[in-house]
Formats: C-alpha cells, structure tokens, sequence
C-alpha cells in the first residue's frame, strides 16, 4: 500500500496535497446519554442505553471478502480490551433509541478522570531511531456502504446520500456513542480504535460503479510548533470537515482536488486531466488520493453542534481560539482509491452531476480505548515523536 506524504507545521481547513518536496516518502500518504465516564481504571457508560438497536447494516455494501462471523449478543469491551469482537448485528426487535442532536454537552464528570488520568501518564523511553514527527494513527480498510449518516441524519436511515465506511462494522443510521463501544468489530488497526470514519462514496462516470478505497489512513498529530496544553481526544466528539453542498470546479491546482501520489517523481496534478477538467488522470504507478483534516482545537464543553462544526475550531500558530481553548490532536484523512483517472471522470454521492469534487468531505465519530488514547496523545503527540498503528515507530 503506497501513501502521499504531508507536513504542515503550520495548517488551515482543509490542506491542500503535499509538496512536490514530501512526495516520495511514505507516510502520511448520542446521544448525551451513551458519552463515556471513565473511572476506576475503566470505560463506563454513563446512563447509557445498551440494548441493541435497530439496524440496517445487514444491507449494507461491504467488500469481497466477508467480514467475520454475526453475533447477536455480543458484550461490552472495557478499557483493557485489545482484541476486537465480531462483526455484531444488533437485533431489530429492540425499541429504537432517540438520537440527541443539536448541542450534545460532554459528561464533565468522566472528560476530567480521563484528563487527570492522562496527566498522571509519563512519557515512554524513546527508543533509539524514532522520528520527530507529532503524530499516531490508524489504517483503515472499507467496511461497508449505506445512505446513512448518524451525525447528520441520526435515526433516519436511507435519507442521506450513499457513505463509504470504515473503521467500527455496526455503524449505521442509528448509532450513538455507546454503540461503538459495544459493538467494536473494526476494519481499522489498532483494534483499540472503535471510531468510525466515513466520506461520500465515489463513482466512476463511465461506468457508474463505486471506487471504494484500498487504503484510509487516520492520523492524529499536532499541528503546532510545539505541543503546550495538548489533551487527548474526548470519547463521542463528532466532526465533520468539508462540505457535502459545495459545487465548485476543482481544475488543475485547486484547493481541495483529488491528487495523484505514490512512491517517487510523478505530478501531483496528474498528466493529464478529464473531459470536464475537474479530476486528475495520474501516469506511471500513481493512483487518486483525498487528504482532508479536521479541526485541532475544542471548545471543552459539547460533543456535537449543530451544524457538527460550532465546538471545534482550527487553531492558529501556536494558539487556539479563546472561544475554544482545548488543543486535541487534529485528526488527518489520507485516503487512497484504486483508480488512475479517465476522461470520463468521476462524480461523488453528494454531487451527483460529477461536475467537481469539491463536495468531498468527511465525518468522524470518535471512540478509542481511553488508555490507548491517552498513552499515544502522551507518547505521541505531547512528546513528538512519530508513531504508527502500536506506538513508536522506527
């Protein structure tokens, strides 16, 4: 798997793709109800609601090869948990669960233990040859697809545009917080990653099928100079970046186009571009990739807005925003889709006139495994070093 390299020390939403410079390295190619209370060295649920829910995902698209086998019980994973359950199915016998939406408030209660956890941590020894690069991350294969949307459209199934997923298996219209927990079947590593990440599904215009991802890589890095103040990712937050009306041309050397990345010299612009001049057409062994990033600073308070943007913000310099002054790791999608380009083109779920990609966008509906979280953003972020899926990478 080849991925785009990018370094920003610097970044505003959403970065365009990597200088010619970082080409060839490989790298960086609710409701209120289930939020997590962490305490006692454990994850709980605080008043959540862990029945199961109903669900769609058994019509969901998944890929070729099969996930594991369905469990109709499956059990909660706590903390300490490192191996993920099976692809889990709830029943669709239980009562429907009632998404909260709007300004989803944090339990204080548990975003403080995991803070004075998080403090009390010390940094890893850093073995010898690690890079000094502020950032952990997830790989991620395709899970499954569905008009879905649990951020934007909760407990409405079918009334969004088709999504691509990947990461947490179960996720479907009717998702909240908790859910990630319980059911934690992942097509992501590591396995202590129960978040789920989605984008518009993209199609091929001359043939009308999807291109799904063969690559979807996460970070969570700092995007400062240095990392004063850094807290790690609060469980539940929502985030979307981008935006799914936008409908403006993406020509050659255009913010927020799809790009052509793999190992050594290529033009990130393609060779040549499609009939409409909006999509690239890569040359020798380059293929198309999307970069987006998401917002580092938090307002401290909420895990949702309603417009899924208002409690977070992107931060400036060194600095963020008094309006949101908690610095957590930014969150950074570099995605790779076996697909060179053609003149015909490609259109996206959320554009379907194929004129431009500038609807692109994603969502991120974040659950870790606290102590995971806690010891990467330490390890990581806080101390600036470069890690893959398991810690330090060498």
């Amino acid at each position: 798997m080849s991925y785009s390299s990018f370094r920003e020390a610097d970044a505003s939403p959403p970065p365009s793709p990597p200088g010619r410079a970082a080409r060839n390295r490989l790298g960086i190619a609710a409701g209120v109800a289930a939020v997590l209370a962490v305490a006692a060295g454990g994850v709980y649920l605080a008043n959540a609601a862990t029945e199961p829910r109903p669900s769609n995902a058994a019509n969901a698209v998944t890929d070729a090869s099969p996930p594991a086998a369905r469990s109709e019980s499956p059990s909660a994973m706590t903390s300490t948990s490192t191996t993920p359950s099976p692809r889990a199915t709830p029943s669709t016998a239980a009562t429907p669960k009632v998404p909260v939406t709007g300004w989803v408030p944090v339990d204080g209660t548990a975003w403080k233990a995991q803070v004075n956890a998080y403090k009390a941590l010390k940094i890893d020894p850093v073995p010898a040859g690690v890079g000094n690069l502020p950032e952990f991350r997830a790989d991620c294969q395709y899970s499954h697809r569905l008009p879905d949307d649990p951020i934007v459209a909760p407990g409405l199934p079918g009334a969004s545009h088709m999504h691509s997923f990947v990461g947490n298996k179960a996720l479907d219209a009717n998702t909240v917080a908790g859910d990630l927990l319980k059911f934690t079947a992942t097509s992501c590593k590591p396995a202590q990653d129960h978040s789920a990440y989605w984008v518009p599904t993209l199609y091929d215009n001359a043939t009308g099928k999807p291109v799904e991802t063969t690559g979807f890589r996460v970070y969570y890095r700092s995007l400062a100079k240095n990392s004063t103040g850094q807290l790690p990712m609060p469980n539940g937050l929502r985030m979307i970046s981008g935006d799914a009306k936008k409908k403006k041309p993406t020509p050659r050397g255009a913010t927020g186009q799809f790009y052509c990345a793999f190992y050594g010299p290529g033009d990130l612009d393609g060779i040549a571009r499609s009939t409409n001049g909006n999509w690239p057409i890569c040359g020798g062994d380059a293929t198309l990739h999307f970069m987006m990033q998401f917002p580092d600073c938090w307002d401290g308070k909420h895990l949702d807005s309603p417009n899924h943007k208002d409690h977070v913000a992107y931060g400036s310099g060194n600095a963020c925003p008094a309006s949101h002054p908690v610095r957590i790791p930014a969150i950074t999608f570099d995605i790779q889709y076996p697909a060179k380009g053609t003149p015909a083109g490609y259109y996206l779920s959320s554009d379907k006139e194929g004129k431009s990609a500038s609807s692109m966008h994603g969502d991120a509906f974040v659950m870790w495994d606290v102590n995971t979280m806690n010891k990467r953003t330490k390890n990581c972020v806080l101390g600036r070093r470069t890690c893959d899926n398991y810690g330090y990478q060498k």
